[in-house]
């Protein structure tokens, strides 16, 4: 499928110029990519079909892909309000989002931070406190050098489109140093998002299975459907799935997001603005 967007542009946010792909008409459905990625690596299978029937924008976050880095370190907080900025400067009154590993985290900050405009989250490998990952992971991670992505797809895709190609080294110092930081959000900030989730994890993902049940209980999840009724978020656990490949199993995505993505909105977790 052609994979050629209708619109794009950079925005002029927070003292960035931010890159975004709008593709397709219908509900609006915000794309966050994952670290060191861009838009083509995250989503190139599933972009074109989620366009067929939504407005699907795609957006490469700051450093990443097209978007030029600012001296601003990465924080999941700062990138989550330039993806809120960019809603509100393409005159989006609210939205669903799909993100995957650090675009899940984005989306978490952006439906804690700025609720009116979420309407409903799909987060790929998300995790809220650093526990969330498998033991070593963030050891590994501390270790990356450029070197060790010389040839990969994502230093290729960074090499081809991104306004400064040398400062790729810089991009990798930047997420490590994230990833570094002790994540610690509270438990009852992600409760308190009022937007249904539906949370995917690959069964041999870099998130821990366990924090993926974790996290869907605070979003209501984890009762006995038949008594209680089903919630208004949901849980997938991929088979034969790990973290970077999550994002390839694009029939399973495509029609578990679609079926959630186009469920009637409950009252209880209603967004500002929707009239769904």
């Amino acid at each position: 499928m052609a994979n050629t967007p209708e619109q794009t542009g950079y925005a002029p946010l927070n003292g960035l110029e931010m890159y975004y792909e709008i593709h397709g008409t219908g509900r609006p459905l915000v794309l966050i990519h994952g670290a060191l990625s861009a838009i083509d690596t995250s989503f190139g299978e599933v972009l074109p079909s989620f366009a067929e029937t939504r407005q699907a924008i795609a957006v490469e976050l700051q450093g990443h892909g097209r978007t030029a880095d600012t001296d601003r370190p990465l924080r999941y907080e700062l990138l989550a309000d330039d993806t809120a900025a960019l809603l509100r400067h393409l005159g989006i009154e609210n939205a669903d989002i799909f993100g995957w590993s650090l675009g899940a985290g984005v989306a978490l900050q952006a439906a804690i931070r700025h609720p009116d405009l979420i309407r409903k989250l799909v987060l790929a490998s998300a995790t809220y406190n650093s526990s969330g990952l498998h033991p070593g992971i963030l050891v590994g991670i501390e270790h990356l050098t450029p070197e060790a992505l010389a040839g990969s797809s994502f230093q290729e895709e960074y090499t081809s489109i991104a306004p400064n190609p040398e400062d790729w080294p810089t991009l990798i110092a930047k997420s490590k140093e994230l990833d570094g930081r002790v994540q610690d959000w509270l438990p009852e900030d992600i409760g308190s998002i009022a937007a249904p989730a539906l949370i995917i994890v690959g069964d041999s993902d870099i998130v821990r299975p366990e924090h993926a049940v974790e996290m869907f209980r605070l979003f209501g999840g984890g009762v006995a459907g038949d008594v209680a009724g089903l919630p208004n978020s949901q849980l997938a656990v991929l088979p034969g799935t790990a973290h970077v490949g999550l994002v390839n199993r694009a029939d399973w995505l495509l029609s578990m997001i679609g079926e959630f993505l186009d469920a009637p909105l409950p009252e209880t977790g209603r967004a500002v603005g929707d009239t769904a």
